[in-house]
């Protein structure tokens, strides 16, 4: 199986597990900068160079080199559930893609059709109902995880523990868990324990965000999103997410951790 969805440094200090919308493409970002002196000139999730990642089989090597021995510093990054399927929504299902197309070609015809899902146009500034959208939307995503229909979970809303699971699994463990919440003192303190050949003040960087400005925004505040039933399927979606990462299941007006992550938890909860 090897350790999929795995980015690191090509000086082999710093190993990173992506999860899809949780601050990957300023993760990246930082990890070419440190290297390199420079951002990578695009979206770092299209470069073939100055990044190991294990879908470039010349870097699958030195990455599992690298996580089994131990010898790069270990991390990966979370987000509310709540605030993560909302975006997830808004960028794939909702957003244009940077080919200028729809994401997955057939999806959102499907969820159109089958779930009277609205998305909007840009000829005509995204005018929909977003709210009834989006509920309708979780019903799709719990059918996808739950019953594997009519497709696949797809990355971008599938389970956090999931994806950080795969790397437990693998044998290794994670030296650190940041929160998109809380990103720029996760990451310096990411900084911090490693050699880095360029330093970067993290809260002077530039933001990176792939999907902003090819959709709509949000026009409500995240709370208004989630009613009883909207809080049950993400509460059957991503128990696990909020129990391991430390989120409020209970108030999605609450974006920020509760507690701290116990990374021993963790380990033994996804390593079964």
């Amino acid at each position: 199986m090897g350790f999929p969805g795995t980015w690191m440094t090509e000086s082999e200090t710093l190993v990173y597990r992506v999860i899809p919308k949780c601050a990957c493409s300023t993760i990246g970002q930082v990890m070419h900068y440190i290297d390199h002196g420079t951002y990578f000139d695009g979206d770092i999730h299209d470069a073939q160079g100055g990044i190991h990642k294990w879908a470039l089989e010349d870097s699958q090597k030195p990455l599992e080199r690298a996580i089994r021995e131990g010898s790069a510093y270990t991390f990966t990054c979370v987000r509310n559930p709540y605030t993560r399927i909302l975006s997830a929504f808004f960028d794939k299902i909702c957003g244009i893609q940077r080919n200028g197309k729809r994401y997955r070609g057939k999806l959102v015809p499907l969820l159109i059709q089958k779930y009277g899902i609205e998305v909007g146009d840009p000829e005509t500034g995204f005018e929909f109902d977003q709210i009834a959208s989006f509920r309708r939307f979780l019903l799709f995503a719990r059918d996808t995880i739950k019953f594997r229909r009519p497709m696949d979970p797809d990355i971008h809303w599938s389970a956090m523990s999931g994806h950080a699971s795969t790397l437990v699994h693998g044998g290794a463990k994670y030296d650190a868990i940041i929160s998109t919440e809380d990103f720029k003192t996760g990451m310096q303190e990411v900084l911090r324990h490693i050699e880095v050949a360029h330093e970067l003040d993290v809260s002077a960087m530039p933001r990176f965000n792939e999907s902003e400005g090819h959709g709509p925004k949000r026009a409500h505040p995240v709370e208004d999103y989630f009613d009883d039933l909207s809080m049950h399927l993400v509460r059957e979606m991503y128990h696990r997410d909020f129990e391991l990462f430390k989120y409020d299941i209970d108030n999605p007006a609450n974006k920020m951790p509760v507690a701290e992550i116990d990374l021993d938890e963790v380990h033994a909860k996804l390593g079964e």
